[in-house]
C-alpha cells in the first residue's frame, strides 16, 4: 500500500497548500468575469473558484483570491465593490487560449477584451460587456461580497444574481436544452492542466510568467486571417515580442517548403503551415513562418 502523506494547512506554505487544493479539487468550471470600474473601463478575467448555487433566485458565486505573493487584490474584485454588476461568460474549447491570455496581469485600465482578441457585446440590463464568442453569458447583479480572510490566498465570495441569460442557439439540442457536446466546455485542473468535457485532459501554458503582447499587437494581415482561429491568435498574442528579422531569415533559409510558399506569395498556405506549428505549441516557429512573407 502506498504511503499516505498527511498535511496540516498551517504547517505548509500558502503557495504549496494552494497547489494541493487546486490539484485535488477539479475539474472546476471557469467564470470568465466581465466588469467595469467606476470610470467605465472594461475588465475581463477568468476565475475557477466558481459554480452555481441556487436556481430560485438564480445565484452564481465566484471568488477572486488575494494574491499569495504580495496580498494584493485583483481588478475584478475592486470593480464589483464599486460597480455591483458582472457578466459571467462560459468558456468553451474554442476560446480557451484567449481566456488564458486574458488572465495575464495587465495594468489597471488595460482592456483584456482587446488584448485577448475577444469581442465586446453590449449587455441589456447591466453595464459590463458580454464576450460575444462565449456560448452562454449571464448578466448579473452583485448582491454581496464575502471576504474569507485578510492574508494572501484568501478568497472573496462574489454572490451574483442572474438577471438575464444569453445562449447561442448553436449549442442547443432539438428540445432546446444545452447539448454537452455542442457547448464543448472546458474546466481547470491543477497547474497548467485543463480538461475538455468531450475528450479529456489537455494543457494550456500559463501566461502569467510573462506579459503577453496581446492579440491587438498582431499585424492585421495575420489577425484577420481566414485560416487562423481565435485560439491560434491567443497563442500568438501570448509572447512578449515577435522574432527578429534575422531570426526569420535564418529560419526561412533552412526551410525549402516555406521558401516555395513565400516565392508563390500564398498567404493561405503560409497560415496553414503556421497553424500546424501552433497545434504543436511551437509558437515561435509559427511566428517565423507568418513573418516570412
Amino acid at each position: 500500500m502506498a504511503e499516505i502523506v498527511s498535511i496540516l494547512p498551517g504547517e505548509v506554505s500558502t503557495n504549496r497548500l494552494h497547489g494541493y487544493l487546486l490539484g485535488a479539487v477539479g475539474p472546476r468550471p471557469i467564470a470568465f468575469a466581465s466588469t467595469k470600474d467606476n470610470e467605465g473601463r472594461p475588465n475581463l478575467s477568468p476565475f475557477s473558484f466558481f459554480n452555481v448555487f441556487s436556481a430560485n433566485p438564480p445565484i452564481l458565486i465566484f471568488s477572486p483570491a488575494r494574491r499569495v505573493r504580495d496580498n494584493t487584490t485583483k481588478h475584478t474584485l475592486e470593480n464589483v465593490l464599486k460597480v455591483k454588476e458582472v457578466v459571467i461568460n462560459i468558456v468553451n474549447y474554442n476560446t480557451v487560449h484567449q481566456m488564458s491570455l486574458a488572465s495575464t496581469e495587465y495594468a489597471e485600465g488595460e482592456n483584456e477584451f482587446v488584448k485577448a482578441g475577444l469581442t465586446m457585446l453590449e449587455s441589456d440590463l447591466v453595464g459590463p460587456y458580454r464576450v460575444a464568442e462565449s456560448p452562454v453569458q449571464f448578466e448579473c447583479k452583485v448582491k454581496k461580497v464575502e471576504p474569507l480572510g485578510r492574508d494572501g490566498g484568501a478568497g472573496n465570495l462574489i454572490f451574483s444574481e442572474v438577471v438575464k441569460i444569453h445562449i447561442d442557439s448553436s449549442v442547443l439540442d432539438e428540445n432546446e436544452n444545452i447539448d454537452p457536446y455542442k457547448i464543448d466546455q472546458v474546466a481547470r485542473m491543477g497547474g497548467n492542466w485543463y480538461t475538455r468535457a468531450v475528450t479529456g485532459l489537455f494543457e494550456v501554458p500559463k501566461p502569467l510568467s510573462t506579459l503577453g503582447m496581446g492579440v491587438d499587437q498582431i499585424p492585421e494581415n495575420i489577425r484577420f486571417s481566414k485560416i487562423l482561429t481565435g485560439n491560434d491568435l491567443g497563442k500568438l498574442g501570448n509572447v512578449q515580442q515577435i522574432p527578429s528579422f534575422e531570426e526569420v531569415v535564418a529560419f526561412k533559409q533552412g526551410h525549402v517548403e516555406l521558401q516555395s510558399i513565400v516565392d508563390n506569395q500564398d498567404i493561405n498556405k503560409l497560415h496553414t503551415m503556421a497553424q500546424g506549428y501552433l497545434n504543436k505549441n511551437d509558437v515561435l516557429s509559427a511566428w517565423k513562418i507568418l513573418l516570412a512573407l
